[in-house]
C-alpha cells in the first residue's frame, strides 16, 4: 500500500461494499487451481474478527483464514486477491486505532512468511513474534525473506 499516513484504514476495515457474497465463477483455470467455482468474498471487517482470535503464542496465515471462510460458507475457496488486501488493511486500522488492539502480526503469509506489508515491516512483526516464543528464519541470498520456523505447530485452530 501506499501513502498509509493519509488513508483511513478503520473506515475501509468498516466499508463492507457488497460483502460477504458467494460467486459462482466460470473461468476454469481458476475452477482448476482452487477445486471448485463456488468462490467467497469475506469483508474486511471479517478478517479483524478472526485475526482478533488468535492468542499470545500462537499462528494464523492467510490461508488458513481464507479455508475457514470457505468451509463456514460452503464454497469451495475464498478469493485470495481480497484476503490479502483484507489483511493488510486489519493491520494499518489497528495501528491508526492506537485501542482495541488486532494482533495482525500473529497472521502470517502462506508458508509462514512475515508480511512485509504490515506497519513498521518486517522489523517489527519479527520482533513481536520473537517475544511471543518464535524463532525467524531467514531464507535467501538476494531476495531475502522471513518466516517462522515451524510454524504449523503454532496454529491456532479456527
Amino acid at each position: 500500500m501506499a501513502n498509509e499516513s493519509k488513508k483511513d484504514f478503520n473506515a475501509m476495515l468498516m466499508d463492507n461494499k457488497d460483502m460477504p457474497k458467494l460467486v459462482k465463477i466460470t473461468d476454469s483455470a481458476s475452477i482448476k487451481k482452487y477445486g471448485g467455482d463456488r468462490m467467497y468474498f469475506a469483508p474486511p471487517c471479517f478478517y479483524d474478527e478472526v485475526m482478533k482470535t488468535i492468542p499470545f503464542g500462537k499462528l494464523t496465515t492467510v490461508g488458513e483464514i481464507r479455508k475457514y471462510f470457505a468451509k463456514k460458507n460452503n464454497a469451495d475457496f475464498t478469493d485470495p486477491i481480497t484476503a490479502g488486501i483484507f489483511t493488510s488493511i486489519v493491520a494499518w486500522a489497528s495501528v491508526q486505532r492506537k485501542e482495541n488492539e488486532t494482533p495482525y502480526w500473529r497472521t502470517l503469509k502462506n508458508n509462514g512468511e512475515l508480511n512485509p506489508k504490515y506497519p513498521e515491516g518486517i522489523e517489527f512483526q519479527k520482533q513481536k513474534l520473537e517475544s511471543e516464543g518464535h524463532t525467524i528464519i531467514q531464507k535467501g541470498r538476494t531476495n531475502i525473506r522471513y518466516y517462522v520456523k515451524d510454524y504449523e505447530k503454532s496454529l491456532q485452530k479456527l
